[in-house]
């Protein structure tokens, strides 16, 4: 490897004085074994998925697993705080003007805008009604709050503080720019994207949604990606992974037919993925970035092999990283940054979706246009899966808990597999673009989940018609 490392050649990354590495000296293999010890253990956290206890799995989930389980009940209580102090946190900053730096953690934690705030007191007042169960049903009941609380939040909690401590390992000591540069052209030419995506996509596929969509949040925020490309990664690849697909594929009972019905989602996800970015509103974001200037560079040099700069690439990038001991610092202030901004937005956007849901026929209404096309396509029971198939915008499991009463197994195949192929759902994915400074609103998020419904639909339809 030594040989594709000239320092005539560096990428441009955005770093400073790497000028004096070659492959004669120490650094340069230095350099070397950073990319590849701290790469390896990121894609053996995040991206190698093993048989683990009855399911399939990374790593990180087994890490999540067992954190949970350990806390048990007392991940209530640390809910209970976390979304208490966000709000008195802001709320101080707000009142008491104190003197801050911008760079600072009470900055990064507490200095908020009146929407934000506003939303940080509306996530408390719902924790604690839920928690003390005082309060319209609409919040505190068990199927709406009651899921944010006892299903969803203690999933999320010891998942941020895994995922946000490794990510460093996935995405910031050259792997991405590895594998990045080697699939690069075939990202552009099917996906109009960078080719470090296909990084965002793998931790989705193997881990969880949750985990590709703060891959794609990071590399926004560093530059990496411009406001164009983060929209449609954020939107297209934030796919769920295996492990909560089979969960859907049991609960709406198709698990008989699995590997067909991941086939499926597969196939559909890839079609939809070519589709998307070619059509508003993704196609007409802009091409800025989020410090005014992209920070990457994946055009090879006429005098190298798409491996040998990969190879540049990733090299390089470990030897402009700092230590250890700073990258793990920065990491636990974005776990506190993610814990005090987007559990208090989930609480909020998580249970009005679900109590719509369940108390209102505002997806019976907005369904309603879909009958005809599921009737047109020959989907038995259209009336009743077109409902569930519109839920999904509120939460990806309800429309496997809906869908499961449906009598026709092809309805339900193609109802549970539309659910994951839809991929934004505003208790989690949604919540977190909302947050992110991706700058998607609530109703493009809500368009661009209808053209995946559509595309989605005609695809797994074709796939059951076939099967059934």
């Amino acid at each position: 490897m030594k040989k594709y490392i000239e320092k005539s050649q560096m990428p441009v990354l955005g770093n400073e004085g790497i000028d004096s590495i070659t492959p004669k000296n120490e650094q340069w293999k230095a350099a070397l074994w950073k990319f590849l010890i701290f790469s390896a253990i990121g894609i053996a956290l995040f991206i190698i998925p093993f048989q683990w206890d009855g399911k399939v799995t990374i790593l990180l989930g087994v890490m999540t697993d067992t954190l949970q389980a350990l806390l048990g009940s007392s991940v209530v209580y640390i809910a209970l705080a976390i979304v208490t102090v966000s709000f008195l946190g802001a709320l101080g900053v707000k009142l008491l003007k104190p003197k801050i730096t911008e760079d600072s953690l009470i900055t990064k934690f507490f200095d908020v805008d009146w929407f934000w705030l506003t939303i940080r007191l509306l996530g408390m007042v719902f924790v604690w009604m839920i928690y003390l169960q005082v309060g319209p049903e609409f919040i505190i009941s068990r199927n709406t709050g009651g899921v944010i609380f006892e299903d969803l939040i203690p999933i999320l909690i010891p998942l941020f503080i895994f995922a946000i401590l490794s990510l460093p390992f996935l995405t910031d000591f050259g792997l991405m720019e590895f594998l990045g540069t080697l699939s690069s052209k075939i990202f552009v030419k099917l996906f109009n994207l960078p080719g470090r995506a296909a990084v965002d996509a793998m931790s989705s596929w193997f881990g969880a949604a949750s985990i590709g969509l703060l891959v794609t949040m990071q590399q926004y925020d560093k530059s990496f990606y411009s406001q164009r490309e983060a929209a449609i990664i954020a939107t297209t690849f934030s796919v769920t992974s295996i492990a909560f697909t089979y969960v859907v594929a049991k609960t709406i009972g198709v698990d008989n037919n699995f590997v067909f019905f991941y086939l499926t989602i597969a196939l559909t996800g890839f079609i939809a993925a070519i589709i998307m970015p070619r059509l508003p509103p993704l196609s007409t974001k802009p091409d800025t970035y989020h410090s005014g200037s992209s920070m990457l560079d994946e055009e090879i040099p006429s005098n190298y092999t798409t491996y040998q700069w990969a190879v540049n690439r990733a090299v390089t990038r470990a030897h402009c990283m700092p230590s250890l001991s700073t990258v793990f610092k920065q990491s636990l202030g974005n776990v506190f940054d993610i814990y005090f901004g987007l559990i208090p937005v989930i609480f909020v956007i998580g249970t009005i979706g679900l109590g719509l849901a369940e108390y209102t026929s505002v997806f019976n209404w907005l369904a309603t246009p879909l009958v005809p096309i599921l009737e047109m396509l020959h989907i038995p029971e259209a009336a009743k899966a077109a409902p569930a198939m519109v839920m999904g915008f509120a939460d990806m499991y309800l429309p496997a808990l809906v869908g499961k009463s449906i009598e026709s197994e092809m309805t339900r195949f193609i109802v549970g597999a539309a659910s994951i192929t839809q991929i934004i759902y505003m208790s989690e994915v949604g919540a977190l673009i909302i947050k992110s400074n991706i700058k998607l609103n609530v109703l493009e998020l809500f368009v661009i989940f209808m053209i995946r419904t559509l595309i989605s639909l005609v695809v797994i339809t074709a796939a059951a018609h076939l099967l059934y």
